[in-house]
């Protein structure tokens, strides 16, 4: 049972870095994340990717206690936001990915430290493989210092990503890949944004959706139910954490 659910198209990911391509015949500097990611995922069904997600937004929303109002600062092509059950879900990404308007989704095409983002609002955050495409680990700092401001007081984060200590030979074949990661620096770098950590698991979703098994929701979610699963196939990990009701000292 290996459902599959990393390394999806959803964000462009250096701060500083436009996605590349054509200005007046010429090529501009970066990577060009559309075919990168049409390269990456020529192999994989959008349909399959978008059941598995429908699975694990529905478990992350649980986790992370309901929230009402949810970001999705690294959105792409909207799997996790048009699928989570809040009633108000807003996405952002450098990238305009076609998320529908009929999504029910506020998308904001920027930077998610330019992008337009009521403060103290939020009570549900969710980051998914964004944090290790970043520049470098200041970087990091700065977008979950940004993600505390925009969530209120009680509200809750949770973060994935591949775990550097469990993918190390894998970690950096994907071309956009710059940070190193671990369960362990994600929860420092948590706690040095402000934020209480709440629950850690080292071992959570594979890697990738590629696998011998097709995605499906089916697997997914006896996957998801199976913790023992996690620990025998999982290489990413999860941290939930929550902004405090009172300012951290």
């Amino acid at each position: 049972m290996r459902p599959r659910a990393a390394q999806i198209p959803r964000y462009s990911p250096h701060l500083s870095v436009q996605p590349a391509g054509e200005v007046r015949g010429r090529r501009t500097a970066g990577i060009n994340y559309e075919r990168l990611y049409a390269w990456r995922f020529r192999d994989v069904a959008q349909v399959g990717r978008e059941a598995v997600w429908q699975e694990i937004a529905r478990y992350m929303h649980r986790r992370m206690g309901e929230p009402e109002r949810i970001l999705d600062p690294a959105a792409g092509r909207g799997e996790f936001i048009t699928a989570v059950p809040a009633a108000e879900r807003w996405g952002v990404d450098r990238v305009g990915h076609g998320v529908p308007e009929s999504a029910g989704v506020r998308m904001i095409i920027d930077d998610i430290l330019a992008a337009d983002l009521p403060t103290d609002y939020f009570d549900g955050v969710f980051v998914s493989n964004f944090l290790e495409h970043l520049s470098d680990q200041d970087a990091v700092g700065s977008v979950l210092g940004r993600l505390h401001d925009v969530l209120k007081p009680g509200g809750r984060i949770a973060v994935i990503g591949p775990n550097f200590r469990y993918c190390a030979r894998e970690y950096f074949d994907c071309a956009d890949h710059s940070v190193i990661l671990s369960h362990v620096a994600v929860s420092e770098h948590l706690y040095a944004a402000g934020f209480e950590v709440t629950a850690v698991s080292a071992r959570f979703l594979p890697y990738s959706f590629r696998g011998l098994l097709p995605p499906s929701a089916r697997l997914t979610r006896t996957y998801l139910r199976t913790p023992a699963l996690w620990r025998l196939l999982g290489k990413q990990f999860l941290a939930l954490a929550r902004r405090p009701l009172e300012p951290a000292g």
